[in-house]
């Protein structure tokens, strides 16, 4: 395995590493950078990847400056790593939402996590992020995303997975590859809120997708959003 890095937005840095047997067609597992006075990392990886995506991130920033970590819910290649950048980063502390924190993470990582509120938002020193509880959107009572407000970008975690490894940064449909994958991996729940939640994301008008598995999207994410939902609605 290699880790590529990409900036698909302004100090935005995309960590991608390409695993080809994990479906026909591969697929890729992201973890996102925003380089600011405070740093964070968006998804830490699976313990097994920790080393190169590490490698990668020593590259844009000194470890010791990395100050926030989170990701999209609690599953092992999302936070799987979670612990081994708290012992690399001295100031680093994880931020999620309430019930991440009181069901899982006050638990599991090593270090006592920032509990965050609906729409709370950070800020990073040059970069601003807005957590928004998305509870089982895509997956997980506790998920939840994040806006950069300055960029337009949303770090949406499992939403829009697709297969492959495509480009860093598509311009075209990203909607398609998502409904796809999700008819091989059954991954949304699809709860009475998700319709509601999925239209809130598109209120916030994103121009950036930051995406877990596959290409990350540039162009009009409320538009995909939109039509994301509209794919899963259950007479599509």
């Amino acid at each position: 395995m290699n880790t590529t890095t990409h900036e698909i937005a302004p100090d935005i840095f995309r960590f991608s590493t390409f695993v080809p047997e994990v479906t026909p067609q591969g697929f890729t597992f992201n973890q996102f950078l925003i380089r600011a006075e405070e740093p964070m990392l968006f998804h830490c990886g699976p313990r097994a990847m920790f080393p190169l995506v590490c490698e990668a991130a020593q590259r844009l920033i000194a470890l010791d400056k990395l100050r926030w970590i989170s990701f999209g819910h609690v599953e092992a290649d999302e936070c799987g790593s979670m612990n081994q950048w708290l012992a690399a980063a001295p100031r680093a502390q994880v931020a999620h939402g309430q019930i991440a924190c009181d069901v899982s993470l006050n638990d599991l990582a090593d270090r006592p996590p920032r509990a965050l509120a609906d729409e709370e938002l950070i800020d990073l020193g040059g970069k601003r992020v807005r957590f928004l509880f998305t509870p089982h959107v895509p997956h997980g009572w506790e998920a939840g995303v994040f806006l950069e407000e300055h960029s337009g970008t949303l770090l949406c975690g499992d939403l829009f997975t697709h297969t492959g490894n495509g480009p860093a940064l598509i311009e075209d449909d990203v909607v398609g590859p998502a409904l796809a994958a999700e008819r091989m991996f059954h991954a949304m729940s699809m709860a009475p809120n998700t319709n509601a939640t999925l239209e809130r994301l598109a209120a916030l008008q994103p121009r950036t997708l930051a995406l877990m598995h596959g290409s990350s999207f540039s162009g009009d994410g409320a538009k995909a959003l939109k039509e994301l939902a509209a794919g899963l609605a259950p007479n599509a």
